[in-house]
């Protein structure tokens, strides 16, 4: 069993930077491929970003590639997203999420953080 937090989102200017953590407690989180999704208004969630449980390979949605970094420290049960050049389409409640599985559709994971919000004005 895995809690998820996620914490680090705000409002921010479009081509600022923000930081996403998720904090997970339960002693297998290491053990656990880590993702992200985002869910915008009045639209379904969406694959943003994931990572395997060693902390490679790594893959992304087309939208966020090359702009946002998923990383995990698996020494702090922490997995983290850092997101460069936000758009105002970036805007969106963000969900960490952990699994065995890793991939990029929400069956692929177990366990869900309540989410944070994110907000780019333009």
């Amino acid at each position: 069993q895995v809690q998820l937090v996620e914490s680090g989102g705000g409002l921010v200017q479009a081509g600022g930077s923000l930081r996403l953590s998720c904090a997970a407690a339960g002693r297998t989180f290491s053990s656990y491929a880590m993702a992200w999704f985002r869910q915008a208004p009045a639209k379904e969630r969406e694959f943003v970003a994931t990572i395997a449980w060693s902390g490679s390979p790594s893959y992304y949605a087309d939208s966020v590639k090359g702009r946002f970094t998923i990383s995990r420290d698996n020494a702090k049960n922490t997995g983290y997203l850092q997101m460069n050049s936000l758009k105002p389409e970036d805007t969106a409640v963000y969900y960490c999420a952990a699994g065995w599985s890793w991939g990029a559709s929400e069956d692929d994971y177990d366990y869900w953080g309540q989410g944070t919000q994110v907000t780019v004005s333009s």
